[in-house]
């Protein structure tokens, strides 16, 4: 039986041009994954998983709406693990983000915006790593968000003051959606 989601993802890392060296070494590994583990976007996969996230810029593209992670203990983008009945890797990140702003009519972009790889112990307790495949979406003008119980807090920040704590590669993933949102006004 086929996977959608691993599927979808084995295409848009084959066909993704990566902006840097760092991201391109990073997407030639995942690829590799996921083409030697058909379990790769599945959350029992031990070794690691593909996960899904996508990083909520406001309409006016001048805020990004953060979770606090209640394991992480710090703001990040939305996101998790892919489920059954996602359809692909582009539907996984919408209905997390969806799932965990409570924000209807999310527009998100098809296209990559960053692979992220980090080391974590998911809820079933036992260390793993999340290979993240990172993307931006769209709020609508009035969108209105609630908190999930997968949060401790949800907030807009604006884009140029980031919380404490901030990581390089959530700092990174903001440039990213900064510099789309500029191009798409122009």
């Amino acid at each position: 039986m086929t996977d959608p989601v691993r599927e979808s993802a084995i295409a848009l890392l084959t066909d993704w041009s990566a902006p840097d060296a760092a991201q391109d070494a990073l997407r030639h590994s995942v690829l590799a994954f996921l083409l030697g583990r058909e379990d790769s976007c599945r959350r029992s996969c031990v070794p690691g998983h593909i996960t899904a996230s996508a990083l909520v810029v406001a309409d006016a593209g001048d805020q990004v709406l953060l979770t606090l992670h209640p394991r992480l203990g710090r703001w990040v983008q939305l996101g998790g693990h892919c489920e059954d009945a996602d359809t692909g890797i582009v539907a996984a990140a919408l209905r997390e983000a969806t799932e965990e702003s409570g924000v209807a009519g999310l527009r998100i972009d098809p296209d990559l915006g960053a692979i992220h790889v980090h080391p974590v112990t998911c809820s079933l307790g036992v260390p793993t790593r999340h290979l993240d495949l990172q993307f931006i979406a769209r709020a609508p003008a009035d969108a209105d968000i609630a908190i999930s119980d997968e949060s401790l807090d949800l907030q807009w920040w604006p884009v140029q003051e980031l919380p404490g704590g901030t990581d390089a590669a959530l700092a990174h993933l903001v440039a990213i959606a900064r510099a789309r949102t500029q191009m798409s006004e122009e």
